[in-house]
């Protein structure tokens, strides 16, 4: 418990009276007392500096932990924002990448119907050529056929043939026949006369004579007009014969 000073009572009627009036005011125990204020003063000043100065210091850290945090939180937000916009431009671009994929793919279906058509109706001309190739084929084995029962036939009139003119008639390559003849010319009985004559196309052709003959153009000009390859024959070995002096 504080003690509290009391100011003492004054009889102001015996001071007066007195030969050397003074009033004891007590400064030593008001000094005492003052000073304890004083230091009770300071101490409570000081102690709410102190205070003051932590309060101070917290509210400073508290403000720059804050100040860190809102930061941190503001590059966090930007961070956000920027990974935001980069997905929604590769969103954007993959949209695009899909719409292309699927602009292609439909293309490509397109042209796989397409494809298909074509190939149907290449098919379907397949059948068609097949059908036509086995038709040629049959009309080639008739005809195969027939040839060979004329050359059967023949065959009899082409050894008389050959016996008759001193000439043998050889098969070389397809429809080409080469026609050797002999006897022509009188020093030498044995010295060859040849011609081989192309009977594969759409007119009979020479393509070569030993020796060369000055009237062959004409005499196969007669051949494709006549179609009598044995009348050629006779009229090949008349012209050789003229080609040797006598």
């Amino acid at each position: 418990m504080a003690h509290t000073f009391r100011v003492p009572q004054i009889d102001l009627a015996s001071v007066i009276s007195s030969d050397t009036p003074s009033i004891d005011l007590k400064l030593q125990h008001y000094e005492t007392a003052a000073r304890k204020f004083l230091k009770t003063v300071t101490t409570y000043k000081n102690q709410i500096v102190n205070e003051e100065t932590d309060s101070r210091a917290v509210y400073a850290s508290e403000k720059k932990r804050f100040a860190e945090r809102t930061h941190a939180v503001e590059l966090e937000t930007n961070q956000c924002k920027v990974r935001e916009l980069e997905l929604a431009k590769e969103l954007s671009k993959e949209a695009e990448e899909r719409k292309d994929a699927e602009l292609s793919v439909a293309a490509f279906r397109r042209q796989l119907a397409s494809l298909k058509e074509k190939c149907a109706a290449i098919d379907s001309e397949i059948e068609q050529y097949r059908a036509i190739a086995d038709n040629l084929e049959r009309e080639r084995q008739r005809e195969r056929d027939t040839l060979m029962t004329h050359a059967t036939g023949a065959q009899p009139d082409i050894q008389t043939l050959e016996k008759a003119l001193a000439c043998v008639i050889e098969g070389l390559e397809t429809d080409q026949l080469l026609i050797r003849f002999w006897s022509i010319d009188p020093n030498r009985p044995e010295r060859e006369f040849t011609f081989v004559l192309d009977v594969g196309g759409s007119g009979y052709k020479v393509l070569n004579s030993s020796p060369p003959l000055p009237s062959l153009p004409v005499l196969v000009n007669t051949l494709n007009d006549s179609k009598d390859i044995y009348w050629f024959i006779l009229e090949m070995r008349q012209a050789f014969v003229k080609l040797v002096p006598i």
